[in-house]
């Protein structure tokens, strides 16, 4: 439920600038608005105050991937992060 859909991985892997990656980043965002993304996102921001978790993936680059847009995500909703 918090990866990006086939058609945003491609995109994601296509990006090369900072605007492709801006426009990646805008629509993952979008998806994590669902309900189903969303309210899992605040489960695991209630649960990290109480146990640890790890958002793992294969990206090299954390500050492309869509961790680090995850990261954000759980930050806005109050999730202790380290």
């Amino acid at each position: 439920l918090l990866s990006p859909s086939a058609e945003l991985v491609t995109e994601a892997k296509a990006a090369t600038d900072e605007k492709a990656w801006e426009g990646f980043k805008r629509k993952f965002k979008a998806e994590m608005n669902q309900p189903a993304p969303s309210h899992l996102l605040d489960l695991l921001a209630a649960l990290s105050h109480q146990t640890s978790l790890s958002v793992g993936c294969y990206c090299e680059d954390e500050a492309h991937c869509h961790r680090s847009v995850l990261r954000e995500l759980l930050e806005a909703r109050g999730a202790k992060v380290v």
